[in-house]
């Protein structure tokens, strides 16, 4: 795909997904340029760090666009998770009952108790929808920018031939953007070694820090809980075969990308654990404590010494009105002759 004449990624199946992403990947390519002179304006070279720094830009911007619909889907996570045992509730009973009609009122009885919570059961496939395509319009600008070069192919958005070939003269550490694993030296080498192992290491914490702190003790047995630990082992197995095939831009795009979705993910961990999760208990933890340390500021009263007093006024109460509750009685109809 990098050393042919033919850019690949314009044909076969996947040609016609690229060619609509075209004004995805001509946006992408303007902003690694404005963010490519803003540092030569501030010192850099034209030739060298600035372009990979410009990559690395890119990403951050593509996830900060990405960052609204993540919380976003979070929240409808948390709203699916406080409905599930309503959502029981209605499975449970229609059980059974395989006709038109129960199967239709089950659907009107879920969509409504959705409408009303404010779920969506899709919701959590946002980011990905919008992630997908942006990511493999970024795959597919620094994949195309050699080709650019070497008049290959189009211009492409801010990268005509001669910023295709000033971009892919940029070497850091002795690998060039456009090198691979076999096109550089010993020195080159070690640098690419070292970033996928980076790379890899990311994507095994992330997984790592979800399933030892996100996951409710009953999630921890069964065939799912097995097969995610071989996913947390496995996924990153894929870069180690893959990534020496790729040039030193890609890998740079990877490593940032597999950074920021590790700290996205431990900071989801931290700030909307899953409910019974470890995570969940240190955030109840903190929360108490800062609440604790917010009452004592503004000299309030502790949350104890607020139960405590609820308590005593619950007792009062009884005792005035009785261990019952007086029952509402029915007004009596006055009837006129």
């Amino acid at each position: 795909m990098f050393n042919q004449d033919h850019f690949l990624l314009d044909s076969g199946p996947w040609g016609w997904f690229y060619k609509i992403l075209t004004p995805v990947e001509w946006l992408m390519t303007q902003v690694m340029y404005l963010f490519h002179k803003f540092l030569t304006m501030l010192g850099m070279n034209e030739i060298g760090f600035s372009w990979v720094l410009s990559i690395v830009f890119l990403v951050l911007v593509v996830h900060a666009c990405i960052f609204p619909a993540f919380i976003k889907s979070i929240k409808g996570m948390r709203n699916m998770q406080a409905i599930a045992p309503k959502m029981k509730k209605i499975q449970q009973k229609y059980k059974g009952k395989n006709d038109a009609a129960s199967k239709e009122a089950m659907q009107r009885e879920m969509m409504k108790l959705y409408q009303d919570n404010n779920a969506n059961p899709a919701g959590s496939c946002l980011p990905m929808m919008i992630q997908g395509p942006a990511f493999m319009s970024i795959w597919y600008t620094l994949s195309v920018i050699p080709f650019i070069a070497r008049g290959k192919h189009a211009a492409l958005g801010a990268f005509d031939i001669a910023t295709a070939q000033q971009f892919i003269k940029t070497h850091v550490f002795g690998v060039g953007v456009a090198d691979t694993f076999m096109t550089v030296g010993a020195l080159g080498k070690v640098v690419i070694v070292i970033v996928v192992i980076l790379m890899c290491a990311a994507m095994w914490y992330m997984q790592f820090n979800n399933i030892r702190k996100n996951l409710p003790p009953e999630s921890k047995q069964g065939s799912q809980y097995t097969m995610q630990k071989l996913m947390m082992w496995g996924f990153p197995l894929i870069y180690v075969f893959s990534a020496f095939a790729l040039p030193f831009a890609m890998l740079v795009y990877w490593l940032v990308n597999n950074i920021m979705n590790m700290l996205r993910s431990i900071w989801q961990v931290y700030a909307f654990p899953t409910p019974g999760s470890p995570a969940a208990e240190e955030k109840e933890e903190r929360d108490y404590k800062r609440e604790t340390a917010r009452r004592e500021r503004e000299g309030l009263p502790s949350i104890e010494e607020e139960k405590l007093q609820q308590a005593r006024e619950e007792a009062e109460r009884r005792e005035t009105e009785g261990f019952q509750r007086k029952q509402p009685q029915r007004k009596r109809k006055v009837t006129k002759r």
